[in-house]
Order: C-alpha cells, then structure tokens, then sequence
C-alpha cells in the first residue's frame, strides 16, 4: 500500500530538500527521498554540494590556508612559528566533521518542518489517476505516490575516455577531498572552478600542481581583465598553468599516473603524477529515475527538459538544479527549489538568471554577477567601466591581502549596473551587494552615493563604482 503525499521530491540535495521545506511552510504534506550515505551507511543528505563538493572543498581551502599563512604570512605580523607541521588526518577528520555538522542540520530542519524522509534511491513506477506512483529503494523499500513530483538528483563528475575514476590514482572531487597523505606531484586536467580549488588546497599543502586545461583561454567564462590578474596570482603562488592542449593517453600504473598530451604549440609532452584529479564538468543524474516508465523527456546532453519554469514535458512533473539546463549553482538550485514550491501553490515564484552570483573560493578569491566585458562588447552594449585595486584599501593594507580589484561596468546611457566582478579577499561576501544593486536595477552612482564603512573591504566597491565617472576618491 503506497503513502500518500502533495509532495514528493527525489533528492536531497540544496535543491531538493529546499524545495521540500519551501514546499512543507506552504502547507503541502512532503516527502523527500534521497540515497546519500555517511560512512556508516546512515543518511547524508545534502548532495554533491554538501557531501563532496561546495562544504567539505570549503572545509580544507581554509585549513591549508590557515597552513600556508603560519608558514609564509605570520611571520610579517609578528607572530613566529617554529617547528610548524602538517597533521593532514586531523585536517581531513576537521573537513569530515564540519560535512556530518550539515547533514545533521538538514536532517533536523526536514523533521522540524514535518517533511518524511526515505533514505533511499527514487524511481517513478507509473501514473495514474492524477498522481505519480514513485519508488524508495533503500534498506526497506516503500511506494509512495504523490499529484506534484519535483526532481533534484543533481550531478556526477565527467569521466575521460580511457581514464575510469578509481579514486586511488585518477580523482574526481570526490577523491581529490580524499587524498591520505600529500602527493609529491599533482596533476589536474581542467582549470574550472573544482580543479583550481582543489590545486590550490594540495598546492599550499605541499605538492607540486600542473593544470592542464584544453582552451586556449584562462577561466573563459570571468570577465577577461579579471582572469589575466587571477592567471598571473596563480601562477606566482606555485600552480603551473598550461592553456590549449589536447589531452591523449592516460595510463594508470601501480603508484602513479602518466598523462601524454601535446601543448599549445603543438610538441608531444609526457608528465607523471602521483595523483591525477579529472575535472572537466558534470553530467546530470537521470540513471536510475526510470524516466521511461512515465514518458519524462530528457534533452539531448541528458538533462530532463523543462521550460524557463522548472516544468517537464509531464503535468505536475518539475525539475530542478544540476539535473536541468543552466549553471550547476547549489544557490541556483535552491531558488529554483523555493521558485517551484510556490507555483505548486499557485504563486509567482521566480528566479532571475542575470543576478545569479558566481564565486571562486580560491586566494584571492573571484567573484562576478552579470555580464562580462567581452560579452557586452559582443553584443554591441555601450558600456563603461571603473576598478578599483585592493592595494589601494585600508583594511586590505590591515589584513595583509591587497591582491585584486573591482570592477563596475555600467550602461552609457543609463548608468544601470551590467556586471560586476571581482578578485580579492572575502570577495565572495562583497558580491552580494552588487547582487542586489543590480536586481533593483540600480546605477553605478547609486552604489557610489552610498556610505561603505571605514575601514572596510566593502570600501572598494564603492570605489570602483566612483571610478565609473573618474572619481575615485583613493586612487
């Protein structure tokens, strides 16, 4: 006999037991399903981001930056650190617990809001009469039907041809989150936002890194002017950066790894790492939804189709996340977790694709929303631009980190703010502002009539926003 619920949502990930919650304060009776397991085999909701990816990557970019500093930084400030070394059990058990801190969180605000949880894998089985007859797989099995379904099953990590993921010698995120003792050398083929932050975690930590990246441009999606600053900073940090190559064969061996490919001029090379992390993308999680047995549409790269609103090509089917078109943001899922919860209710939920934030945590760290400077000058926007350096910014004098800078660009008629971008420290918390400037679709001038804290990073924001009419005040 199968429970009966408004809601059922399969997958708990960001996007997922969001929606699940957003969909529970409407007053909807709502079940999530999701298969994630902790070491103990109990449940580890929370997905990719949390389990693999965005919390625990976060995790030991802070503790081996906190390495770095007390090896290289503190000492400028007074503070000597003799005999300094590196517990990497104690850093990783650090990492595993601030991940098992989030999935206990998530697992108390699904009871808190009265939402049913399966620890399981979700399946559609059928449809009838106006409800979607699902699946639970798990250590018991369970149907459950429900008259709205929304999918959030997320994303895996692409694989090479010819180099199968074994996490012992060729890494995903997984694995590179993982590594037992520091590598002598490092290999990572891709250089997206996973691979320079993981290089820049076993970088600090010790191991020599060698990027290698297939375009012939560095990080192509940031605004040009930013990536040059970030590919100059990461290259004087250790990391070796190497740009248009073609990636051939890639042969595992009892310790090591040997990847052949031929560089941007076009002569053979040959490296061998003692790890290799392979980060060149994600592909949706529809295996295993048995999407067939009710006719859910997928594209062709995969994903399940929906419109601009989540919908599938099913009535009262919706699809959020890394499992749907668009950028692979937990904070995209989210919204689109909320937005969906609140059109099941009848309400106007809406996600604006122009103001979604994008944040490298490396150091510096990189942030942008909006369009970059290449892509308004493909599209024939008038434009103009202000930037700011962190040089120039008290408190990053004060913290020792003035790397960077901001930069505006607003409409030449208008003022109204296209795009803002940054590279420095904490700028993945200064960009908000600029998130919220544009979606009130403000003017440069507004930001730079506003009063910033002295001293402060946020500072330079406002600057960069003054410089848009030459008038920056400090510099």
């Amino acid at each position: 006999m199968s429970k009966n619920f408004d809601v059922i949502v399969i997958g708990g990930g960001p996007g997922g037991y969001i929606a699940a919650i957003r969909a529970a304060q409407l007053g909807f009776s709502t079940a999530c399903i999701d298969d994630w397991k902790n070491a103990n085999g109990g449940p580890a909701p929370g997905g990719t981001c949390t389990n693999v990816g965005c919390i625990p990557s976060k995790a030991l970019l802070q503790s081996s930056e906190n390495y770095e500093h007390a090896g290289h930084a503190f000492a400028e400030h007074g503070i000597d650190v003799k005999g300094l070394s590196l517990n990497l059990g104690q850093m990783l058990a650090r990492k595993d617990s601030v991940v098992k801190q989030n999935n206990d969180g998530i697992l108390f605000l699904l009871k808190k809001n009265k939402i049913a949880f399966f620890h399981g894998r979700g399946s559609f089985v059928k449809a009838e009469g106006g409800a979607y007859e699902i699946k639970m797989a798990g250590a018991a099995e369970e149907t459950l039907s429900a008259k709205h379904v929304i999918v959030a099953t997320g994303s895996s990590a692409r694989e090479l041809p010819g180099a199968v993921f074994d996490e012992k010698l060729i890494l995903s995120n997984a694995g590179a989150l993982a590594i037992g003792s520091v590598p002598k050398k490092i290999g990572v083929i891709g250089a997206g936002v996973i691979g320079l932050e993981m290089g820049s975690v076993w970088r600090r930590l010790g191991a020599e890194v060698t990027v290698l990246e297939a375009l012939p441009t560095f990080l192509g999606a940031v605004d040009e002017q930013i990536a040059k600053e970030a590919h100059k900073l990461f290259t004087k940090q250790g990391l070796a950066i190497s740009l248009g190559v073609k990636i051939g064969t890639i042969t595992p061996g009892k310790k090591d790894v040997t990847v052949e490919y031929v560089n941007d001029k076009g002569a053979a090379q040959k490296a061998v790492f003692d790890k290799l992390i392979v980060s060149i993308g994600r592909l949706p999680n529809t295996n295993g939804l048995n999407a067939d047995a009710v006719g859910l549409k997928l594209d062709e790269r995969g994903f399940i189709a929906v419109d601009g609103d989540c919908r599938t090509n099913l009535p009262n089917v919706w699809a959020v996340g890394d499992v749907v078109r668009g950028p692979m943001l937990a904070h995209k899922a989210e919204e689109e977790g909320v937005a969906v919860a609140e059109r099941i209710a009848g309400q106007h939920g809406h996600v604006n694709f122009n103001t979604i934030p994008w944040v490298i945590y490396t150091s510096p760290e990189i942030a942008w929303v909006g369009k970059t400077e290449q892509q308004l000058k493909a599209e024939g926007v008038a434009y103009k631009a202000g930037t700011f350096p962190f040089m120039a910014n008290g408190r990053a004098r004060a913290l020792g980190d003035t790397s960077g800078m901001v930069k505006f660009l607003a409409d030449v008629k208008s003022d109204e703010i296209l795009g803002v971008h940054m590279i420095g420290p904490m700028v993945s918390e200064l960009i908000s502002e600029a998130v919220v400037a544009m979606e009130f679709r403000a003017s440069s001038e507004d930001i730079a009539r506003i009063c910033h804290a002295h001293p402060s990073l946020s500072e330079a924001t406002k600057e960069a926003a003054l410089a848009v009419e030459k008038r920056s005040l400090n510099f």
